[in-house]
């Protein structure tokens, strides 16, 4: 599956922003999707994973209750809403698909095709 992810942009702090996520060549919603970010100078984190399944969702503790990911599947994409952004938030985002075992959804090696990012800036 072909990702691409699209939506960043430059954004004060405390704004929001929302990051597509769109495949092409397999559905979807078969594979589990994450997004991971990655600052310079820092290694890639996980952000927020959604199952392939159950839509259940997981998220890093640093974005829970400010960040959401969700499907469409008749969009076969996925979004990643961002709010109350702040400089901390400022990374590359990729999003990512796989068929991760539950307890390894925040393995950025677990996931085997990324799209090719989205820079994320958040200004104080």
């Amino acid at each position: 599956v072909q990702l691409q992810a699209s939506g960043g942009g430059l954004v004060q702090e405390g704004g929001s922003l929302r990051l597509s996520c769109a495949a092409s060549g397999r559905t979807l919603s078969t594979y589990a999707v994450a997004w991971f970010r990655q600052a310079p100078g820092k290694e890639r984190e996980f952000v927020a994973h959604i199952r392939q399944s159950s839509s259940a969702t997981y998220y890093a503790d640093s974005v829970k209750g400010r960040f959401r990911i969700s499907r469409d599947s008749s969009k076969n994409a996925v979004y990643l809403q961002m709010t109350s952004l702040k400089p901390e938030d400022t990374a590359t985002y990729y999003c990512a698909t796989g068929r991760p075992v539950l307890s390894a959804y925040d393995v950025s090696s677990m996931y085997y095709s990324w799209g090719q990012g989205t820079l994320v800036t958040v200004s104080s």
